[in-house]
């Protein structure tokens, strides 16, 4: 887990290197252990290190092999990667680290860019040749591992995040109105290629991007499941399939030449996780949960379930509570953090608790993405008898925030769009072929899209933060491709995540299983007060929020004199939303 930047030219220019530094640079907390740069003509890549697999000098990047004329820079983990050189030496590769890193060169070379069906884990990573000066870009199947991208004359910038491209310079920082709009629609969401600002793109997840020396490019998607009964199993053997899937994802997820714990909410998916590592024979597993002071009858804490679940396994467990006075610093800095703006409130509370988790350990496994795969949440039963052709006006009814015609009423004139391309987005998903139910459209969609971009996002941004890799076994690929055949009344059974449910029984305590969902609690964001809310006012109000001319005056006035009454379709804090997008557009100085 690292991140990387880097300059490809194609206008006979050399690279600029001291762009890549300044790049290299801004991302050192993702990689506190070492950093690099390598330049070559119109190329020039950069480097920070966090060494979790060969912790020698010979895993350090930017990895040259002379040999094969390849240079790489990577980011993420290839779980399979020592099954992978076995395949490799067998055909005569030689190697000089134990790195997955050089198993990635190595591989390209002999497959080329369709290594990555061969590798499961989560990457994105450069690759220059030497002979024909191409550049290849890679993103993971579930977009788990971020790569950003800015173009301008003749060349084109990519690095882990979005503030490194701008710490580069010469970036249209201009808002995407298109963007905007599904800021506002999809819960700070918003879809790739795009990102908020306009002079900034992003790799799709599951895509190989390979750049010809004249500039020129073409994409490959190697993956997309396709939502159908391509399996035929009984209940009782989709709850097998599913607990063995995900048992084999945990282990993949334990490949680390350094320790590996859980963050452990109390919750199923955490609490699964550390059942398969107990059942497995792990001893002085380490599992972390965080919890806050109460606000009124929202509880700020989950400490009774996952204490129960670390007296049930024998975890060496830390129960962190974070003082009420850690919280407001903690808003800015999580925002600092963000490489786009992220509305929900667990994106702090990664942070605090990533910020205290690093402090003892480098790398732990979450259970992340299990109700978007597993149909967990509370909008999907709503859409499980629709017809097919009434599904758009189904989800939209769901899940989209607010009615296009709401978001002129927000928007101060300048920004005002004639048609709505949320709705538009989520038509062309749903027009797709395959997924023959509204249920199995819905989840296709948020698998490629909406899980990518918020929480998977979160976690990388708020985790990396703090030089801490996280690992999310529910998005092994595999187990997607399970979960995407499974049928969907499996999914529904049990108030949501029902196969998951009975794939826990016997592993998890019942109490766990059966509770209430819960959500990751900051009480104190959830409804905004106090010095929350005049932080909130400042952002929208001072001179740089009012000169932005985004959203209209008298909106903004309604939200602070109410600042807890208007909610998004799921219950989200409206002013929270449009605060957050102008507290983010502040700190990155756009």
């Amino acid at each position: 887990m690292c991140g990387f930047a880097g300059e490809h030219h194609w206008d006979g220019r050399a690279a600029d290197v001291d762009a890549v530094v300044r790049m290299t640079a801004s991302m050192h907390r993702r990689g506190p252990d070492g950093s690099g740069i390598w330049a070559s003509g119109g190329v020039a890549l950069g480097h920070r290190r966090l060494k979790i697999i060969d912790l020698s000098e010979a895993g350090a990047q930017p990895m040259v092999d002379s040999q094969l004329g390849l240079s790489l820079v990577f980011n993420g983990c290839i779980y399979n990667y020592k099954q992978l050189r076995a395949e490799l030496e067998r055909d005569g590769s030689t190697f000089f680290s134990h790195s997955d890193s050089e198993v990635i060169l190595k591989a390209y070379a002999r497959w080329g860019v369709e290594c990555v069906d061969r590798f499961a884990g989560m990457f994105a990573f450069a690759i220059v040749e030497r002979a024909t000066g191409r550049l290849v870009l890679a993103r993971d199947r579930l977009g788990i591992k971020p790569l950003y991208l800015a173009e301008g004359p003749g060349r084109l910038r990519f690095a882990s995040t979005l503030p490194a491209l701008l710490a580069a310079g010469d970036v249209d920082t201009d808002l995407d109105p298109v963007a905007l709009h599904h800021y506002l629609s999809f819960h700070s969401v918003v879809p790739a290629p795009r990102t908020v600002l306009a002079g900034v793109r992003k790799l799709p997840a599951a895509t190989v991007r390979t750049i010809e020396p004249d500039g020129s490019s073409y994409d490959r998607c190697y993956w997309a499941p396709a939502h159908e009964r391509t399996v035929e199993l009984s209940d009782a053997e989709w709850a097998d399939a599913v607990r063995e899937r995900l048992r084999v994802a945990v282990e993949r997820r334990s490949v680390a030449d350094v320790p590996v714990g859980v963050l452990l909410s109390g919750g199923l998916d955490s609490s699964l996780i550390v059942a398969m590592l107990a059942e497995a024979g792990q001893h002085g597993l380490k599992t972390f949960s965080i919890g806050f002071d109460d606000v009124g009858e929202d509880r700020g804490d989950e400490f009774a379930y996952s204490d129960l679940v670390a007296r049930h396994y024998g975890t060496d467990h830390a129960r962190i509570h974070i003082d009420a006075a850690r919280l407001l610093p903690a808003v800015d800095a999580a925002v600092a953090a963000m490489s786009e703006p992220m509305v929900s409130h667990d994106a702090v509370a990664f942070h605090l608790l990533s910020e205290e988790v690093s402090r003892e350990i480098t790398v732990v496994q979450s259970g992340q993405g299990a109700d978007e795969v597993f149909a967990g949440y509370d909008w999907y039963p709503p859409l499980a008898d629709v017809p097919r052709e009434q599904a758009v006006d189904a989800y939209a009814r769901v899940f989209i925030d607010r009615p296009h015609a709401d978001l002129q009423r927000m928007l101060q004139p300048a920004w005002h769009l004639p048609d709505d391309p949320s709705r538009a987005f989520v038509a062309e998903h749903f027009a797709m072929p395959g997924a023959a139910t509204t249920l199995d459209a819905a989840l296709r969609l948020d698998t490629r899209v909406m899980l990518v971009d918020d929480p998977v996002k979160r976690v990388d941004n708020m985790t990396m933060a703090w030089g801490l890799e996280g690992r999310v076994p529910f998005l092994d690929h595999e187990l997607v491709e399970l979960a995407a055949a499974c049928p969907p009344h499996l999914k529904l059974a049990a108030g949501g995540k029902g196969v998951l449910k009975a794939a826990a029984r016997g592993l998890v305590p019942d109490e766990v299983i059966d509770r209430p969902k819960g959500y990751f609690p900051v009480p104190a964001i959830r409804y905004l007060h106090g010095p929350f809310l005049e932080r909130v006012r400042e952002a929208l109000c001072g001179p740089t929020g009012r000169a932005r001319g985004l959203f209209d005056p008298g909106y903004v006035e309604a939200l602070l004199d109410r600042p807890n009454d208007e909610r998004t379709t799921l219950g989200s804090n409206a002013l929270w939303q449009v605060a957050l997008l102008e507290m983010w557009l502040q700190e990155v100085g756009a």
